[in-house]
């Protein structure tokens, strides 16, 4: 595959994943009764499951190819990627509201970005710092818009406030953790596929998430009539969706992109989040919000431009 192909799907590749992410954000309105920790628990369980069933066929071959620091990778893959994250992610929404919360963790397209300019094949900040500034301006006009709008927690306490935000500060270093390790990992791991890889974090993820029933059953509340159906089809169609479709197509960006490329990816997680919330609650995007979503996208397109080899942007030059 030569590098512009690979730059093509890998580009593709993030692009599915970020519309099957952008679904986890419909959950909560689908099943507003559900806790945290209940909606938590169910769609990683479901997840879990779904992925001890796919891969079982191929288990006997993929256990042979892992070793223990390759377990090890898949249990804080597993932490910081998904059952971590969301908790602190939770209490940051809970303490300072979605807003802040949303500000401070939508900035790891740009963490991730400046990270992998630590790459040796990673192209000059001087080509790689612009659209990475464009990110960081849409992400700050979105935080924006969304604080004007009230969204953050009028009656939070100080105290309760700066614990929201350090835990979204948390959060937002778990996923880059995730996001810089996952990469490695897949560059590593050559003689597992994509969505093997994939199925795999999926397994420990769900054995994980049982750690979680505890404090599920805790908050369980008065639930209405016919609820646990309709929690069990959202939770294993967003464990289907986002969690083993949408980490296969980025697990195949991971391998695809390097990483300055791949934190753009994450931009599209956002667009398809802004555009599933647009349609439910049935009104269009103000306009900050589209020149937000303008921007997220010059950002990707530019990012891709910028990591094309000198040979190809000299030959489209002469063109």
């Amino acid at each position: 595959m030569t590098v512009s192909s690979a730059r093509f799907w890998g580009v593709l590749s993030g692009l599915g994943a970020g519309a099957m992410w952008g679904l986890v954000f419909l959950a909560p309105k689908l099943a507003p009764e559900a806790s945290p920790f209940l909606m938590s628990a169910g769609r990683y369980i479901a997840y879990g499951l779904i992925a001890a069933l796919l891969i079982a066929p191929r288990w006997k071959r993929l256990k042979g190819l892992l070793d223990r620091q390759a377990w090890l990778a898949l249990v804080w893959l597993s932490l910081a990627g998904n059952v971590v994250y969301y908790l602190f992610l939770v209490v940051s929404v809970h303490y300072a509201g979605v807003a802040a919360s949303a500000l401070i963790v939508g900035a790891v397209p740009v963490v991730v970005a400046l990270w992998g300019l630590r790459d040796q094949n990673s192209p000059p900040l001087i080509k790689v710092g612009p659209p990475i500034a464009v990110a960081a301006l849409a992400i700050g006009l979105i935080g924006y818009e969304s604080i004007m709008r009230g969204q953050l927690a009028a009656d939070a306490s100080g105290l309760s406030v700066a614990i929201g935000l350090v835990s979204a500060l948390i959060a937002l270093a778990l996923w880059t953790a995730y996001a810089v390790g996952n990469s490695r990992w897949m560059v590593k791991m050559t003689e597992v596929s994509s969505h093997d890889w994939s199925l795999l974090i999926g397994v420990v993820t769900g054995a994980l998430s049982l750690l979680l029933v505890p404090m599920a059953v805790l908050t369980l509340g008065d639930l209405p009539a016919g609820f646990w159906p309709r929690f069990l089809l959202i939770s294993f169609g967003i464990a289907v969706l986002a969690s083993v479709v949408g980490n296969a197509f980025w697990n195949r960006a991971s391998r695809l992109l390097p990483l300055t490329m791949l934190g753009q990816m994450i931009v599209f997680e956002t667009l398809f989040a802004f555009l599933y919330g647009f349609i439910w609650e049935q009104r269009g995007p103000t306009v900050i919000e589209i020149v937000s979503m303008i921007l997220m996208v010059v950002s990707v397109i530019w990012c891709v431009r910028a990591h094309r080899p000198a040979a190809e942007a000299v030959k489209e030059l002469e063109a």
